[in-house]
Order: C-alpha cells, then structure tokens, then sequence
C-alpha cells in the first residue's frame, strides 16, 4: 500500500478495521538550532535525509522550547515534551499523572526509548516497554560517529520488534551538542574560513542578561572572534551531517521491513542555541537563537505544508495523539497542532511566552517580540517581520512607544495564565553593565 493510499485512508478517518494505527518515530535531538537544517534554509549544512522529510511533510517556522527553570534547559525541555506541561507546571509531571509513553501505550502501541542518560525525564522514560540510554554521553559525542549507537540500536529493533503491535519510538539524540566530534572525512568537508557568522554576531553581548557566565558561555573566549565562531559553527555542522547520516540508515531499515509508508515521523529538538550569536554561545537565553526549535511531521495523513503558527515542544504529545488516532489525555497544557496541519485552522494561540530562571521573560505577538530583564530593570522590543535576528532594539523608540505598552501588558497577562509570578520590575536592580572574567573560556 502507497504512502498517498495511506494518507486518503487516514484523512478520511479509517477505523482500526479498516488499517492499523500508524507507527510514530519521533527523532529528537539535543542543541540543534531551528536554522540548523539545509531544507529550512541553512545551505551549509548537509542533512538530504531530514530535507527530504520537511520536502514531504508539514514544518512550524514558530516552534519553541517554552524556557527553563533551570540552567540545564534541556532537562525541564524533556519534561515539557513528555508530560505535555508548561514550564512552570512540569514539575507536576510524574508516571502517575498524563503523559506521552503512557497515552500511547494504552492504546496499543509498543513503546521504545533510546536516549542520552543525563539531564533528562528519567521518571516518565521509565514506562517505555524498552527504556534504553547511551553508554556514556559525553564518550559517544566523542566518538566520531554521532547518533551511531542510537541507530544501530533502533536497526536491530526495527528488525526484531513485536509485530502484532504499531511501534512508538522516541530517539532522544545527544547531538549536537558538545563536545562536537564530527567523522574525519564530514569535518574536512567543511572549510571553517568560508563559513558566515551569524547576521547577529557581536563579540560581546552588551549587558548582564543574569547568567553570563554559565558553563555554555565559558566554551569559547571573551571577545567573541570571528574564527573562534566559525571553529565551532564548523564543528556543529559536521555533527549534523554525521546525525542526518545516521537517521537515513533508521529510515531505510523502516523501508526495508516494509513500515516506512505507515510511520509518522516526528522531529525537533530540545531548544536552540547562540553559537556567537548576540555575543552569547549557549541556550540560556530568550532570543530566537536560543528557544526557537525545527519542527515538522512527515508520513500518512500529513500533507505538504509550512505554517507560521505558534507552537510549544509540549504540544506534540497531543498533535501525535490525534495525527494517531489516539485519545488525548486531559490535565495537560499542550495544544494539538493537527488542525493546523490538516488546514482546519491557521492556529491555536495567538501569542507565546518565553522564560528563563529568574532573569528573563519574553512574549511574541504577531511580528512582535518583547524581553524583559526583571533583574536590571531593562528590556527590548523587536519586529521579526523587519528584523528576524534581533540586530535594532526599539524599545526606546518613541514611535513604537505604545507597541512596547501592549506588548509588556501581553507578557503580564501572559505570566497570569502560565501561573508565573516573577515581578518584571525590580525596586533595587542589579547594574546592567558586564565585564567579561579574566579567566577565559575554552
């Protein structure tokens, strides 16, 4: 049967007598920026099989990981993704309450994790049927072949598994992330001379965003230099090719035992990150570099499409419940994004708000973006419409001077509805000016 015959049986609502659930394979990886893919418009890094998977399916181009709590932003990431909760409910999230493995299982399908063993969901992973980690994360990033052993595992699976059910497996990658060691032959491939800096390259970023010296900002020196950057977006690339290598062999072994034209499959990441950008180098930010994430569905009952509908990381465990034909739990916070792909709707929110600790709160509206610095008193005003990199700070603009009213009134009433009661002013702020340690990064 077609991948197309698939689709009609699926958009015209096919019951279980009719055809089997779809599998779902939902490939997640770690760090990997939303422009960090050659499909979504990056020309320098070489991913053909994750292009052929937006090619085909169905991309959100205003996808976010919601922020953290913490400074390792991926672990309440995993925690939102899993447990369908925000930010500042995930730590609600708990094997007893709804959640993604869960949901899935009870409605018959096999569930199969494999992932990176630190600053995850362990609680929730743990009710997988198959629940399996990397050996030793920081090894495997520096063993030259990213994803390798996630593939190799997924492989034998593909070939062994239960076949009286569909699967349902959640590859948690350890890549991008560092330390960054490409295959020899993918990093010679990539000239670091000739590569460009981000359009938001500064070598410093010009105040005390709470959390300057964080250990992502201490992998590369103060200043920021041009070739110290491109050292590294070079290194991040080359992870990338390697990764995209190892999931084509994941999506040829879905071909070859015959599942590949009844899969969903699922991609993201856990957030972004700065890699130069704004001066700053990790995830422990607000602007678009560091929460925005790729997001696309690919496989039956998903047409072509793209969409700049705003959607959080812990709105695809209900869009896979409904693409699936899965009943959706209640008691969570995400969104199905199905509607959207399906055409039913344009959205499902019409503004989102970004956090991180203490120190930053952000909100988005149409082509607006506010940032807010509660600790010292500061914020920002962007029009991504205008300027997509967040280069021309108009907050103090005078003609934008009611833009900046609504949109810090929309992130207070933002706050209210996500149960966040940080206080966007301080009455004895922190000096916004920073001065880089002498000890240098790496």
């Amino acid at each position: 049967m077609t991948r197309w015959i698939l689709v009609s049986l699926f958009l015209a609502g096919a019951g279980p007598g009719q055809e089997r659930k779809p599998n779902v394979l939902f490939l997640f990886t770690d760090d990997q920026r939303a422009d960090a893919i050659g499909a979504l418009g990056n020309p320098r890094v070489e991913t053909p099989n994750l292009d052929r998977l937006v090619e085909s399916g169905f991309a959100f181009r205003n996808a976010y990981c919601m922020g953290g709590d913490i400074s390792a932003v991926c672990t309440p990431s995993r925690y939102m993704l899993l447990s369908g909760l925000s930010l500042f409910h995930r730590k609600n999230a708990s094997p007893d309450r709804p959640n993604f493995p869960r949901a899935m299982k009870e409605a018959g399908y096999y569930a199969y994790h494999h992932g990176k063993r630190g600053n995850t969901c362990l609680p929730i992973q743990k009710l997988f049927d198959v629940d399996r980690h990397l050996s030793n994360d920081t090894k495997e990033r520096q063993s030259g072949r990213p994803g390798k052993e996630i593939a190799d595992a997924a492989v034998e699976f593909l070939k062994g598994r239960p076949k009286d059910k569909p699967f349902f497996m959640y590859l948690a990658f350890g890549n991008p992330h560092d330390p960054r060691v490409a295959s020899a032959e993918t990093r010679t491939k990539v000239d670091d001379a000739t590569l460009p800096l981000p359009s938001n390259f500064r070598p410093v970023h010009p105040f005390d965003n709470g959390d300057m010296t964080v250990r992502d900002e201490q992998l590369a020196p103060w200043p920021r230099t041009p070739e110290v950057v491109r050292k590294h977006l070079a290194d991040y690339y080359a992870v990338i090719a390697d990764l995209d290598r190892e999931i084509g062999r994941i999506l040829q072994a879905l071909r070859e035992g015959g599942e590949y034209d009844r899969t969903i499959v699922v991609f993201s990441s856990d957030h972004g990150l700065a890699l130069g950008s704004h001066g700053l180098f990790g995830k422990q930010n607000v602007y678009e570099d560091g929460l925005k994430v790729p997001l696309f569905f690919s496989g039956p009952g998903i047409p072509k499409g793209r969409s700049d509908a705003f959607a959080y990381l812990y709105d695809v465990f209900p869009t896979v419940c409904e693409l699936a034909g899965v009943p959706t739990p209640q008691g969570i916070d995400g969104k199905s994004l199905a509607g959207v792909i399906r055409g039913r709707s344009e959205s499902v929110r019409d503004a989102m708000m970004l956090a991180y600790r203490s120190c930053q709160r952000a909100a988005r509206k149409g082509p607006w973006k506010v940032i807010r610095y509660p600790q010292i008193n500061r914020s920002q005003l962007f029009n991504l419409k205008d300027d997509p990199h967040e280069t021309k700070d108009l907050s103090g603009d005078p003609a934008h001077a009611e833009t900046m009213k609504e949109m810090t009134d929309l992130l207070g009433r933002l706050q209210k509805e996500n149960d966040d009661d940080l206080p966007l002013t301080s009455a004895d702020p922190k000096p916004a000016e920073w001065v880089p340690p002498k000890e240098k990064g790496k």
